[in-house]
């Protein structure tokens, strides 16, 4: 019997590991992938928008090259963070199921087609929302020149690229594209650009579709993928896009399923799931919820840099109601 199992072993779920190493609880962190799996999947010459200093865990410090930190940068950084601290982490764990029998939790997880059964007093789930692409539901969104995920411009050199959406992570993945010799176009279903986009890359953006070196159909949508081709409907009227490659870049939600299992309650809409903020404890006693999965599909709302305390909060209150 554990005292603590955190589901999730992104920023939030370190910095739980690490209130959980402080305070002396037996725990274990189970993750579907490895340690900050989510930002080893980020985009390979991805900026981050915070300073490396926001993003600093239990005060070990995280210098950087330059003014905000690099992918590669923040990964190196977690990595070293559990090595230093030993954290209890089994990678390749994934969680199906969490149910409190007789007052405590009995999780189930996959590890190599096996399943397992392990137990604990208290569990945190910090799980975020990067595996979970929001799909567009057309015919076609599953073929092989199609993902919801952008990694790198070089494959795409002299092809043409279609962006289906207009926030950080696509248009990011536009001035990439276009700068390394792809041939882009983007389709967003709204009229504009939103000004939420970072800052400083916001007007190179709108440089760029000005002067046609990346074009942009707006108040349009996605109505069938092709081999080789986008139909979108704008306005009424009917075009099709040339397209060796699609990325559908229209962000991503929480997956519920766990919430479902474990009776947590959420709001349908936003699948923002009921807690107590002092504690981050959810409707069931003894499970709370860390990091971006506390704000449901608003996470604009929750970042690494508001939600590092978090741990600390949980761990707190579990200590000090430890049954």
């Amino acid at each position: 019997m554990l005292d603590l199992v955190i589901v999730g072993a992104g920023p939030a779920g370190l910095s739980c590991a690490l209130a959980a190493h402080n305070h002396h609880l037996d725990y274990q962190i189970l993750e579907k992938g490895n340690i900050v799996n989510a930002i080893i999947n980020f985009p390979v010459n991805m900026t981050f928008f915070s300073t490396a200093d926001q993003l600093e865990i239990g005060g070990i410090p995280f210098t950087s090259a330059g003014f905000r930190p690099t992918r590669q940068e923040v990964v190196k950084y977690y990595h070293n963070l559990a090595t230093h601290f030993g954290f209890e982490v089994r990678p390749d764990f994934c969680v199906d199921r969490i149910e409190r029998k007789n007052g405590h939790f009995e999780i189930s997880a996959v590890h190599r087609d096996k399943s397992h059964k392990i137990e604990s007093r208290k569990v945190v789930l910090a799980t975020g929302f990067y595996d979970n692409p929001n799909r567009i539901n057309v015919p076609g969104e599953e073929q092989g020149h199609v993902s919801h995920y952008y990694h790198e411009a070089f494959p795409f050199f002299g092809r043409n690229v279609v962006i289906v959406g207009a926030k950080n992570s696509a248009v990011e993945a536009a001035l990439e594209l276009f700068r390394n010799g792809a041939h882009v176009t983007m389709i967003h279903r709204r009229p504009e650009i939103k000004d939420s986009v970072k800052y400083w890359i916001l007007p190179d953006m709108l440089n760029r579709i000005k002067e046609g070196s990346i074009k942009a159909y707006f108040n349009a949508e996605v109505t069938r993928i092709m081999p080789g081709r986008v139909e979108i409907i704008q306005n009424g009227t009917d075009l099709e896009i040339p397209a060796d490659a699609v990325f559908l870049l229209t962000g991503y939600h929480p997956d519920t399923g766990l919430f479902d299992s474990a009776g947590i309650q959420y709001d349908p809409e936003s699948l923002e799931p009921e807690i107590d903020l002092k504690t981050h404890e959810t409707n069931v006693p003894g499970l709370y919820i860390a990091g971006s999965l506390v704000a449901g599909k608003n996470h604009n709302r929750v970042f690494i840099e508001n939600s590092r305390e978090h741990g600390e909060k949980i761990v707190q209150d579990i200590v000090s109601n430890p049954y």
